[in-house]
């Protein structure tokens, strides 16, 4: 578990420390160098202590050769290559390694960075959705915003870092100054923004950013996912986006208001001013989902800031309703170097009706097969401890209560301590999921007009 701020070194990592701190001490032993200063101008009335001299310099180099090379072993081993020897010295001391034959056909899995956030109340919920979307290669970064309590912010911390399989991976974080996120503001893109900057500091080797709200949960197990997205080309970003803009014109993009997400560290009521303006001439707004799954190349182009571009939108949308669900698609498409990169489907499962238009309707135990049948990887709005989450877990996810979802680099006995046993976290298991998910995305492709002909 780190915090955004300075992470402790993980435990497994501290012999190998201490192992090297003493090696000035063996380097410059002084039995050694009086040893072989000794053997370049022998006496010979001290032959029996030229031959003890000798043997004592042999045997010492010979022990700092063996340490030698137990040192660069472990340093140059990888954290995933067999049964993780923090969590299981007995496995590692009795050398039982495991050999892989993994299939050369299938491209390397990509790894997808995760915003996982919540609020008042949502710990439990975000530590559900973490472990039903864990996989060691991805990246994950929780965070509970202001209003939620400190014991709810602690439990999951404290979580995290008791648990077992989260401290091995060292890929799960908890952010440790919370941002505020009005939903119908604009700090929600702030968050985005700085979860992604976060994200990119920590680990470079991730492809895709992902911002699950703690209402969402996936219909895929991660294997599925990243099984089908490692055959995509990783510059496509999939966000659901139009240029019509109809209604949302004088709801969203005309009314200006003030998000105190911004500025005050408590939460207060929205502000609405009672001018409105014109919409913008010198860029095109488009509108779309605040759900959307995003390159890492693209969050870079927005945090970095080399065109000005995402900084003259970021401005523009502070001020507007729901910036979330028209900033991004807004960056992309007035972008050239990015508006043939969007494919208009965000792969989430979510209905919309006469009475939840700007907020998905919840869903329930009725919506599974429609859920299964959509192909999506990802489903929201779900409320907590709903019926049909244990649907998913058991239908689609295969996951038990209080454990990850098994993949291919869970070698362990069925049951809880399935994933406690670690295998090569490239070796990918995908099931029904990936048929689901790739019919979709055929689908999706096979039209040729898979990329938006509204950016271009």
């Amino acid at each position: 578990m780190q915090n955004s701020g300075a992470a402790a070194a993980p435990p497994q990592q501290q012999p190998q420390q201490q192992q090297q701190n003493q090696w000035p001490s063996i380097l410059t032993s002084k039995p050694i160098f009086s040893t072989l200063f000794t053997l370049r101008d022998p006496k010979p009335n001290n032959k029996p202590t030229l031959l003890l001299y000798t043997f004592l310099a042999i045997s010492l180099l010979s022990i700092t050769f063996i340490f030698s090379l137990s040192t660069s072993s472990s340093s140059s081993s990888g954290p995933h290559s067999g049964p993780d020897p923090f969590l299981f010295p007995a496995h590692h001391a009795h050398n039982h390694r495991i050999i892989y034959d993994s299939n050369k056909a299938n491209p390397p899995p990509p790894s997808i960075a995760y915003l996982i956030s919540g609020s008042r109340a949502d710990s439990a919920r975000i530590l559900r959705l973490l472990h039903a979307t864990f996989h060691p290669l991805n990246q994950y970064l929780l965070h509970l915003d202001p209003s939620a309590s400190h014991a709810d912010r602690e439990r999951v911390a404290l979580t995290v870092q008791s648990n077992p399989i989260f401290k091995a991976a060292q890929n799960v974080h908890v952010m440790g100054k919370p941002d505020f996120a009005y939903q119908k503001g604009s700090s929600p893109v702030s968050l985005a923004l700085h979860a992604a900057s976060i994200l990119i500091r920590l680990n470079l080797k991730w492809d895709w950013f992902v911002c699950l709200s703690a209402d969402a949960y996936p219909l895929v197990t991660q294997d599925d996912l990243l099984h089908i997205m490692s055959f995509l080309p990783k510059e496509m970003n999939f966000v659901n986006h139009s240029s019509y803009i109809g209604w949302k014109e004088s709801r969203r993009l005309r009314p200006i208001i003030v998000d105190p997400g911004l500025y005050l560290a408590e939460g207060t009521e929205m502000f609405y001013a009672t001018q409105k303006r014109d919409l913008p001439s010198a860029f095109r707004v488009f509108t779309g989902s605040s759900f959307s799954i995003l390159t890492r190349s693209f969050m870079e182009f927005c945090i970095l800031g080399a065109d000005n571009l995402p900084r003259l939108l970021l401005m523009y949308f502070a001020n507007t309703p729901s910036s979330l669900s028209n900033y991004f698609p807004s960056v992309l498409c007035n972008s050239r170097q990015f508006n043939r990169t969007v494919i208009n489907q965000n792969l989430l499962y979510a209905i919309y009706d006469d009475r939840h238009i700007s907020d998905p309707r919840p869903l329930n135990s009725s919506d599974f097969d429609d859920m299964v049948r959509s192909g999506a990887a990802f489903a929201r709005k779900l409320q907590p401890d709903d019926p049909v989450l244990d649907l998913i877990d058991e239908k689609l996810l295969g996951r038990s209560p209080g454990s990850v979802v098994p993949g291919g680099w869970c070698l362990g006995e069925p049951g809880n301590s399935t994933c406690l046993t670690w295998g090569d976290a490239s070796i990918l298991r995908p099931g029904s999921g990936s048929q689901r998910l790739e019919k979709a995305i055929v689908k999706l492709l096979s039209n040729g007009t898979f990329r938006s002909h509204q950016c271009v």
